[in-house]
């Protein structure tokens, strides 16, 4: 019998591994090997809210950040979301990621994480964190802040999202979160044609940091996005 939509994420993350190379500089990071329990809250996220063979609608994040999916291994969902609105704790780490507060306020006004999870599905096209060594530390990186980083980690993140396709989402829309983003998918899209049609949504990130006091304008325009999927 073929495994259900949540066995074949966690199959897909219990693999994952990016073995090429990068532009000097730049490191990935992958949660699922650096601690255990990672390995073990995503299980249960997974087993909880995508135990079942529906069809869901796509919605591409850019990469992974050390303080979200980082640590935790499910897209947009820190520490603090993922206790008290999944209700799956967290022991071994504790963190707060601003992208996550604001998905979590558009799942809490979509009806909640059961209704949401059970109609979309979240991932990225490179499904693991990415630093750059600064004199401040290593810091987040998105795959796009370098040309030469996009064309290293292309191969693999046109083989990402075929892997999230093959769980059986529907590609008739996609959504992309950010327009930075939006661009390089849509270079992908234009080569590998995954998708009918993007819709482009503004990153949570960018959201929370310059336009909070209109943050409830831009969690009714993803709930009127999203309730038309």
């Amino acid at each position: 019998m073929k495994k259900n939509i949540g066995e074949q994420v966690v199959a897909f993350n219990r693999q994952l591994h990016y073995s090429g190379d990068l532009p000097e500089g730049f490191h990935v990071l992958n949660p699922f090997f650096d601690n255990p329990e990672t390995l073990t809250v995503m299980t249960e996220f997974y087993q909880k809210f995508y135990n079942d063979h529906n069809q869901r609608k796509f919605i591409i994040g850019i990469n992974p950040s050390r303080h979200g999916a980082g640590v935790t291994g499910v897209p947009f969902t820190d520490t603090k979301r993922l206790e008290t609105v999944c209700g799956i704790e967290m022991k071994s780490a504790h963190t707060h990621e601003i992208s996550s507060v604001f998905l979590y306020d558009v799942i809490g006004q979509f009806g909640g994480p059961e209704q949401f999870y059970k109609e979309f599905y979240i991932n990225s096209p490179f499904p693991l964190a990415i630093v750059r060594n600064t004199v401040r530390g290593n810091l987040n990186a998105n795959y796009y802040d370098d040309k030469n980083l996009f064309e290293a980690v292309k191969p693999f993140m046109i083989q990402s999202l075929k892997d999230h396709i093959s769980l059986g989402l529907d590609t008739s829309e996609v959504f992309i979160l950010g327009k930075k983003n939006a661009t390089f998918i849509d270079k992908i899209n234009s080569q590998e044609h995954f998708f009918d049609k993007m819709t482009v949504l503004e990153h949570p990130r960018y959201i929370q940091q310059y336009k909070s006091k209109e943050k409830q304008l831009y969690i009714d325009k993803y709930l009127i996005a999203l309730n038309k999927a």
